[in-house]
């Protein structure tokens, strides 16, 4: 049973501070934290606004601390520099606040929604996403998409199925910050939405050179010089002009000249590294391991985790699936696999 602490003189005056502040500081089209909205109402805290314990419930997750063992692009890497889900999630949020600070925007809403933005992503990355949706179509009739499954996190899966109960303006920004969903509801959500991408290609790049995929010389020169020779330079070209762009226009948007080079990197990106000779060599063992798992618990749902509520096989399944990091995949493909030593 949860006992509330008796509010002390911080706490008793703290709400009508933080209500005050936002009004007189932030900008006009910034979320205001309260009042919160919720699917399920609760008593607001009294130290945290409710965007900040969104964030907090975040972190304290257990598809949060997943992340750390799911891959960014390189799968498996032997170095300890390269980046994880967890890192790239770090960085984007770090980037945003940033952003959402300058524009006067709230920072706590973008910092929840940066937080959860990449809970529901599978293993292996955009390679294991690809297959799980090709399975999930051929099997079921499905799809899968990582952005949507990061919304079934929050909602229905975290807390043994109960949710995390967060404000419906953290769950749009979670939902809407693929370029494939439609644009978030809120200009914080749209903040996320942008620097995943600024944050993610220019963090790629420097893993990408790491790890020898790359050669400096063969980024293309055209983003380069418009942007900068390195990653640092390019997250802050690519920041200021997000800034001041959207101070003009009174919306979270990019200009022309750094939007079409951020394009330039993207479309190199997928062609020389996402999609690459490197990357290329793992898909066909990625595949595999996605698929013998998938299959293999439609045909055994005894296997699976207890069912939450009333989901159906085809969901259970891709819960399941999309809930392992890496290396939980790889023990899981092994033990169907590989042999079991005999003891005599």
């Amino acid at each position: 049973m949860h006992v509330d602490a008796p509010a002390g003189p911080v706490a008793a005056s703290l709400h009508d501070r933080r209500r005050a502040w936002e009004e007189d500081h932030l900008a006009p089209g910034a979320a205001r934290s309260w009042p919160a909205q919720r699917v399920d109402e609760e008593p607001d805290c009294a130290l945290r606004s409710p965007f900040q314990r969104d964030r907090d419930r975040i972190v304290h997750c257990k598809a949060f601390r997943r992340l750390k063992h799911k891959t960014q692009v390189f799968v498996a890497p032997e170095g300890d520099h390269f980046r994880t889900r967890l890192t790239h999630t770090l960085e984007v949020t770090q980037i945003a606040r940033t952003v959402a600070r300058a524009l006067g925007l709230n920072e706590d809403l973008t910092e929840a929604v940066g937080l959860g933005h990449d809970l529901g992503h599978p293993p292996f990355g955009h390679i294991g996403e690809a297959e799980l949706d090709r399975c999930a179509a051929q099997r079921f009739g499905g799809r899968f998409r990582h952005y949507e499954h990061s919304l079934r996190v929050v909602e229905c899966l975290e807390r043994d199925g109960a949710g995390l109960n967060l404000d419906a303006r953290v769950r749009d920004g979670i939902v809407c910050h693929s370029g494939r969903a439609p644009l978030p509801a809120t200009q914080e959500g749209r903040i996320v939405r942008l620097v995943d991408r600024v944050a993610y290609l220019n963090h790629d790049i420097d893993d990408a050179l790491r790890a020898g995929v790359l050669e400096e010389a063969e980024l293309p020169p055209g983003a380069i010089a418009k942007l900068g020779d390195t990653g640092s330079q390019r997250i802050d070209a690519l920041v200021h002009d997000l800034v001041e762009t959207s101070c003009a226009a009174g919306d979270v948007v990019q200009g022309e000249a750094a939007g079409s080079a951020m394009t330039d990197l993207r479309d190199f990106m997928f062609a020389e590294v996402y999609m690459g000779a490197s990357a290329r060599r793992e898909h066909a063992k990625i595949d595999r391991v996605v698929s013998t798992l998938f299959h293999h618990f439609a045909d055994h749902p005894e296997a699976l985790p207890a069912a939450r509520g009333e989901a159906a096989l085809a969901q259970r399944v891709t819960d399941h699936v999309a809930g392992m990091t890496d290396r939980y995949a790889v023990r899981a493909f092994a033990a169907l696999s590989v042999p079991a030593p005999f003891e005599v």
